[in-house]
């Protein structure tokens, strides 16, 4: 079905519209698509009458009732019209539901009353289309609220995101700053067990003060400075210290002397040290239980120490004063042993035929002087013994008791009792007077006018006898157990022949024991060193064969035990 209608006016715009509106209605488009396609309509007539002339308005319906049609409006200008004339058609194409039950009188005639019924219509399209925009608006509405809620949501989500990312770089900061401490404590901490087993490893003072400028320049340190208070010669009396230094003398507290505050814990503020007011200074006193040993004085190795480092320093400070007041007591004590034990060691008595010669060398490390000992003295009789002993034990406690077995031993010689007698004698004294301290002896006896040498030993290394040929022979007969030892002994005697030239060798193990080798091979070379002697040199000076004895077989040794060396040598022929 096809209509068409003639458009001049705007009565005959307003006809074509309510025709195109009531056709679409009785074909069933939707009244959306119906008020939408009305709208249309009547914008492009508009146009075409604001442009002039004769238009034509075509509805075409294509379908059969029994189908879903197309309804198809086209605008073209009148072929009469040239000022429209090459105009291109509009048109527009909607579907149709419903086939119209209509007739094809459906025309829209100029009775008011259809008139009205289409605009009621067109009103009541319109309504309808009002209500589909409220809800369209009301689904915007929901729609935008929605999105403001999801925008929220998403701007919550990055503030908790920011947020969390801020706690994270946060906790990886003070993880950071942890681990450094930690990595900063354990560098001190090792490098003050380092250093305290530095300072701790010597006895001597003056070389714990040497090594305390190697242990902290220029980690800790630019510079070190000592001053030990009892320790300062004529030359250094005089020498001008910091005022800080003065007052943590005085004081007993570690001072900081610059001119800014230094926010060192335990630590007293000074002005800057007159002395070189640039540099700031730490001076920190050496403490013992009785009073300071003297002030150490440090600058620092940039502006200032961190208070750490500080912290860490006063602890080296202290432990080092411990290990110089250690030192000077060791140092007291060796001191006073030595020349205690120098003081009780014989002069060697003068015995026709018979030439003696001792020697005595303290230990070089360690408080071990004071327990080896030698003596020698004539009998009634007109023979000699001679003894080489060794107390366990070091120090002045060893050095009193040696110097007892040597009183108790010539004592007991004044009866004339033989080495072994004398030895065991001494083993019953020495466990009566003190039950935990033992000791080693060896004593032989001479007489320049019997060819026999009668000899006794104790725990004690055996003795070395060279003949007059050059052969040498170490007399290790069975030997007693040591002296004091919670036994009952009996030590018995060993005699061998001498001739004239002959020379014994006592000693202690300090002269041929090394700690990787034992003792064995020491008694060997002792042995060696004797035999390649002489007899002529022996007699001429028997000093300074021992000293040629002593040099090769000391030469290897740290000297960390007294060593004795006692050679008795029965004078023979000057050509043998």
């Amino acid at each position: 079905m096809m209509r068409t209608w003639q458009i001049t006016t705007v009565t005959d715009a307003a006809r074509a519209r309510i025709a195109l509106a009531r056709l679409a209605a009785a074909y069933g488009v939707p009244t959306v698509e119906r008020t939408r396609l009305a709208a249309a309509l009547s914008a492009h007539l508009r146009q075409c009458l604001t442009k002039g002339g004769t238009w034509l308005l075509t509805l075409d319906m294509a379908g059969s009732p029994a189908e879903e049609g197309l309804l198809h409006a086209v605008v073209t200008p009148s072929p009469d019209a040239s000022a429209a004339a090459g105009e291109p058609p509009w048109e527009v194409t909607v579907p149709c539901p419903e086939v119209a039950r209509a007739t094809e009188g459906g025309a829209v005639e100029d009775d008011p009353a259809a008139l009205a019924e289409a605009l009621l219509g067109a009103d009541e399209d319109t309504a309808v289309v009002l209500d589909k925009l409220g809800e369209q608006e009301d689904l915007v509405a929901f729609h935008r609220e929605e999105l403001h809620q999801t925008n929220q949501g998403v701007l919550a989500l990055h503030a908790e995101l920011d947020a969390a990312g801020r706690a994270q770089r946060e906790a990886f900061a003070a993880e950071r700053r942890a681990r450094n401490e930690a990595e900063s404590a354990r560098r001190r901490l090792t490098f003050l067990a380092d250093a305290s087993a530095v300072l701790t490893a010597s006895l001597n003072h003056e070389e714990i003060v040497r090594r305390l400028p190697d242990l902290l320049v220029p980690e800790y340190a630019s510079s070190v400075d000592v001053w030990l208070f009892d320790n300062e010669d004529d030359k250094h009396r005089s020498a001008p210290h910091p005022a800080a230094a003065v007052v943590a003398a005085r004081t007993g507290r570690p001072q900081y002397a610059a001119d800014h505050p230094g926010g060192l814990p335990g630590v007293d503020d000074q002005p800057p040290s007159a002395l070189d007011p640039t540099r700031p200074l730490l001076c920190v006193p050496l403490p013992t239980r009785r009073a300071p040993l003297g002030v150490l004085t440090l600058s620092p190795p940039g502006a200032r120490w961190d208070p750490d480092d500080a912290v860490m320093l006063i602890e080296l400070t202290r432990r080092a004063s411990i290990a110089i007041d250690n030192a000077r007591r060791f140092e007291h004590n060796r001191d006073i042993a030595e020349t205690l034990q120098r003081a009780l060691l014989t002069d060697l008595p003068a015995t026709p035929g018979l030439s003696l010669a001792a020697h005595y060398l303290p230990a070089t490390h360690g408080l071990n002087i004071g327990g080896d000992w030698y003596d020698a003295f004539p009998q009634r009789d007109g023979g000699l013994i001679t003894v080489v002993g060794d107390v366990t034990g070091h120090g002045l406690h060893a050095a009193v008791m040696m110097s007892q077995l040597r009183t108790a031993l010539r004592a007991y010689a004044v009866d004339g009792d033989s080495p072994g007698r004398l030895l065991t004698r001494l083993h019953r004294f020495l466990h009566h007077l003190q039950p935990d301290l033992y000791a080693t002896a060896v004593i032989a006896r001479l007489h320049p006018e019997e060819p026999t040498l009668t000899w006794a030993a104790a725990g004690h290394p055996p003795p070395v006898l060279r003949l007059p040929d050059g052969t040498v022979r170490t007399l290790d007969a069975k030997p007693g157990a040591m002296l004091g030892i919670p036994l009952t002994q009996e030590i018995g005697d060993h005699t061998v022949r001498l001739s004239p030239g002959s020379t014994l060798a006592l000693y202690t193990d300090g002269l041929v024991e090394r700690r990787a080798q034992g003792i064995d091979p020491g008694i060997e070379r002792l042995a060696s060193a004797l035999g390649g002697f002489r007899s002529a040199e022996l007699d001429a000076d028997l000093e300074g064969s021992a000293d040629r004895i002593l040099h090769p077989l000391l030469s290897d040794s740290e000297r960390d035990d007294d060593v004795c060396l006692l050679l008795c040598h029965l004078q023979g022929d000057a050509g043998s």
